[in-house]
């Protein structure tokens, strides 16, 4: 049977959620509301005799399968860059929001570690592929994809690291509003732009953007990928999500709160 051009693409692009994620895929399912929720920063003394937490602890925090219903969490994939100098951006001011878009830490660190969280999908095609006309199958494949792929990274520093990581990331949002190029390996994304959008208002401090791009063979459309950074205490969270088949039908997502509130609740 001969597939549409569709099928070819999103196959492609479905090879690696994150591949799509960095270099994103089919269409534009980014949010247009602009705003961001920060809470109080930590006071005096506590900010700087914070101490960080080891990467032994950071592991024991991060959500596990057991955490959250409905999701498989897993390793990172291969292609989420290992360490933040296999990410190259071409304006240093936007490295934060780089590294936050890579499962990476903001800031200089004390320790760090991430996963991926896929919220599973359990609903199978009511004919068989052979059964299928050409946009059966097309809609059968994108309905598959229509789920949210979350990175989640958590980095720990020392005194108020985490402050001014955090404030590094906010700051970016506004600085890169006119966009950025970021490269992982061989893989290249000019981003055409970087709104704020609704944060979670979780832990001490949030901050939630969009960042958008045009998407190849699609005619100059557009796709959005979704980050929000949430600080909890000397602690910092990064959430990056992709939806492939939300880009593919051109619909709305965002980082899902799900995800968000359950890795709260084992930081408090």
């Amino acid at each position: 049977m001969k597939r549409s051009s569709g099928i070819r693409l999103c196959a492609t692009v479905a090879v690696s959620a994150l591949s799509l994620a960095l270099i994103t895929g089919c269409s534009d399912g980014g949010s247009d509301k602009a705003e961001s929720n920060t809470g109080n920063a930590a006071q005096g003394s506590e900010k700087n005799t914070a101490k960080a937490l080891t990467a032994a602890e950071l592991k024991k925090l991060i959500l596990a399968k057991s955490d959250l219903v409905g999701y498989e969490i897993a390793p990172v994939d291969k292609s989420v860059p290992a360490t933040k100098t296999a990410v190259t951006v071409d304006k240093q001011q936007c490295e934060p929001l780089a590294w936050a878009m890579s499962a990476q830490a903001p800031g200089d660190a004390a320790s760090a570690t991430n996963e991926t969280a896929t919220e599973a999908k359990s609903a199978s095609p009511s004919k068989s592929v052979e059964d299928m006309t050409d946009k059966e199958m097309e809609d059968a494949f994108n309905a598959s994809l229509d789920h949210p792929v979350t990175l989640i990274g958590l980095s720990s520093y020392d005194g108020d690291g985490a402050e001014k990581a955090f404030k590094s990331v906010s700051d970016a949002v506004k600085s890169c509003s006119g966009g950025f190029a970021l490269t992982v390996g061989k893989d290249s994304t000019k981003y055409t732009g970087v709104v704020v959008e609704k944060a979670s208002d979780s832990g001490d401090e949030s901050v939630a953007f969009g960042a958008s791009s045009v998407m190849e063979d699609t005619g100059g459309q557009k796709g959005t990928v979704h980050t929000e950074v949430v600080r909890h205490g000397s602690t910092l969270v990064t959430y990056y999500t992709v939806n492939i088949g939300a880009l593919i039908a051109n619909k709305a997502y965002t980082v899902p709160s799900t995800v968000i509130d359950a890795q709260a609740a084992k930081l408090k």
